[in-house]
C-alpha cells in the first residue's frame, strides 16, 4: 500500500529537531510521497533544500493567504524565479483566507489573482488555500483558468465541491474528517467521487482526532485513510490506490517522483536468459 500526502508543512520549525525521523516513519506507514508547499517567499529555498535532500519530498512555491500583507511585490518575482528554476510540482499554498477579520481582502484577491496567472504561464496546478472564501476563490478560478489542482482542506458545501471538480480540481481531505463531529464533511467524504478525492495531513497542523492538540505528522496519513475507507465501506486498499492514482493525475509532475524510488531492478527491462545464466546465478 502506497500512500502520498497531497499537502504537509516538513520545512516547518516543529519539525527542526526530528525532521528526517518523521520522514522515515511515514515512510515505514506506507506514505511514498510527501508534497511540501512553501507559504512565503522567505521560506523558498527551505522547501527546495528540502526536496533535495529527500527523495520522498517534493516541492511546490507559493505566497499564503495569510502572509500577503508582510510581502512585497518583490515576493511575487521571487515566486516567478523559483517557479523558473525548476522542480516545483505545483503552485501553492495560495488562496484565500476571508476567516481572519480585519484582513486585506482586496490584497489578498490581488496576490492570488497574479499567483494564478504565473501558475498558468508555467503550466502548474494549484494548492489552494480558501477558508471561508470557497465562492471568491471559484470565480477567479473561472476568470483566470489554468491546469486545475487541489482544493486543499476542503470543507464546502457539494455543490461548491462539484464546481471544483468540473474546473479540474481534486479536494483534499485530512485530520477534520477524523472527528465524529463533523457530520457534514464526513457526508461529504461517503458521497463524493472517489476518483476527486486525494489525501493529505497539512502536519504539522489540523491533527487527527487520535493527536487532538498535538503536532500532526505524515505517518498519520495511513489512519486517515482507514478512516475515509470506513466512512465508504470499501477496503483501505481500494482508497490507498484511487487517492494515489488521483493525486498523480492531478500533480503530474509527480510521476517523475514515484518512479525514481523504484527499485533500479524493477526500472529495467529483465535480460535474456543467457547459456551460463543458470551457473552465474548459482
Amino acid at each position: 500500500m502506497q500512500l502520498i500526502d497531497t499537502h504537509c508543512h516538513l520545512d516547518a520549525a516543529e519539525f527542526a529537531a526530528d525532521r528526517s525521523g518523521v520522514i522515515a516513519e511515514a515512510v515505514s506507514a506506507g506514505v511514498a510521497l510527501m508534497v511540501v508547499p512553501a507559504v512565503e517567499a522567505g521560506c523558498f529555498d527551505a522547501v527546495r533544500a528540502l526536496a533535495a535532500a529527500e527523495p520522498r519530498c517534493v516541492s511546490a512555491f507559493g505566497i499564503h493567504p495569510l502572509y500577503v500583507e508582510a510581502a512585497g511585490e518583490e515576493a511575487l518575482d521571487a515566486l516567478a524565479g523559483a517557479l523558473r528554476a525548476g522542480g516545483a510540482v505545483a503552485v501553492g499554498e495560495i488562496g484565500l483566507d476571508f476567516y481572519v477579520e480585519g484582513c486585506d481582502r482586496a490584497l489578498q484577491e490581488r496576490f492570488f489573482a497574479e499567483q494564478l496567472r504565473l501558475a498558468r504561464e508555467f503550466g502548474l496546478p494549484v494548492l489552494l488555500h480558501l477558508r471561508k472564501a470557497q465562492d471568491t476563490v471559484l470565480k477567479h478560478l473561472r476568470r483566470i483558468g489554468g491546469a486545475g489542482g487541489i482544493a486543499h482542506a476542503f470543507n464546502g458545501s457539494m455543490q461548491q465541491a462539484n464546481e471544483f471538480i468540473r474546473l479540474g480540481f481534486r479536494l483534499g481531505f485530512g485530520g477534520a474528517m477524523t472527528y465524529e463531529r463533523a457530520r457534514r464533511l464526513r457526508d461529504l467524504a461517503a458521497r463524493l467521487p472517489l476518483d476527486a478525492i486525494v489525501l493529505e495531513t497539512d502536519a504539522p497542523d489540523m491533527a487527527p482526532a487520535w493527536a487532538a492538540h498535538s503536532r500532526n505528522v505524515p505517518g498519520h496519513l495511513a489512519r486517515i485513510a482507514g478512516m475515509l475507507a470506513a466512512l465508504r465501506g470499501v477496503p483501505i486498499e481500494e482508497i490507498a490506490a484511487r487517492t494515489t492514482a488521483n493525486a498523480r493525475a492531478v500533480l503530474p509532475r509527480l510521476g517523475p517522483a514515484i518512479d525514481a524510488l523504484a527499485p533500479a531492478h524493477r526500472a529495467r527491462p529483465p535480460r535474456a536468459r543467457g547459456p551460463h545464466r543458470d551457473a552465474e546465478s548459482g
